[in-house]
């Protein structure tokens, strides 16, 4: 087994909420994941904390997978994927998060595939007048973003500080964002309206230094093909990034 290969292995784990495929090494895990949650211990809720039914012994409690609140059998008997916390199979849910889970693990069956079959891009590095024509995709432990060329770039996901997706339609300046997500920061996410995504500008650190390195990524033009699945991976890019924007407060 090669140094990658056993870097990203993976163990089959049990825990209280069900069977989870996990990796064998923390520093291997996607940025993606979530960390299972504590379950709230059941001497202190002796009630739905949904509905407020007492529990007894026809009335049993229920831990959701994804917050560990403590529910009854109405108010949690859905089972849903979990991708994000690596569940093998589908597991219970309150409402609520079942559908959090339900849109995420249409990222995970469609867009998720997406970026890491990768797209044909034309990339800038800072403020150099030069592109060079790359591959860019998403590594399949979803932890690198790997631009492959005459040049070869892996970008970390965590490192990245702020992704704009850039919009056919508008002059350039402010209104050619599509989105605009800072990872590390306070900032909101912005949405565009049914524009084309045509490119990206990318925000991000490289590991030992403290300043920022600017990559701008444009969709080829010269086939129509490769345009369209340019554009379909940067819309997959936007939701990605979304995810990662919004788990920090989860």
């Amino acid at each position: 087994m090669s140094g990658c290969e056993a870097r990203d292995a993976k163990k089959l784990v049990r825990s209280p909420s069900g069977l989870r495929m996990v990796p064998e090494h923390r520093s291997a895990r996607s940025p993606f994941g979530l960390d299972e949650p504590p379950w709230v211990p059941d001497k202190e809720c002796p009630r739905c904390m949904q509905c407020d039914t007492k529990f007894d012994f026809i009335t049993r409690k229920h831990h959701c997978r994804r917050c560990g609140k403590c529910f009854c059998d109405k108010c949690c008997s859905k089972k849903v994927p979990l991708p994000r916390m690596c569940f093998v199979d589908p597991v219970r849910q309150c409402a609520e998060c079942a559908l959090i889970s339900q849109k995420e693990t249409e990222f995970y069956d469609k867009q998720l595939k997406v970026l890491m079959n990768g797209a044909t891009f034309f990339v800038t590095l800072g403020t150099s007048d030069k592109s060079e024509l790359m591959v860019c995709r998403l590594s399949n432990n979803q932890r690198y973003l790997v631009l492959d060329g005459d040049s070869h770039y892996e970008i970390e996901i965590v490192q990245i500080s702020t992704v704009q997706i850039l919009t056919e339609g508008f002059t350039p300046g402010e209104k050619d964002i599509h989105t605009y997500t800072s990872l590390l920061e306070s900032q909101h996410i912005t949405e565009g309206g049914n524009t084309r995504a045509i490119g990206m500008i990318l925000q991000y650190k490289v590991p030992g230094s403290e300043e920022l390195t600017q990559m701008k990524f444009t969709a080829s033009e010269d086939f129509s093909c490769n345009k369209k699945l340019s554009a379909t991976w940067l819309a997959a890019m936007h939701k990605a990034t979304k995810l990662l924007y919004e788990s920090r407060d989860q």
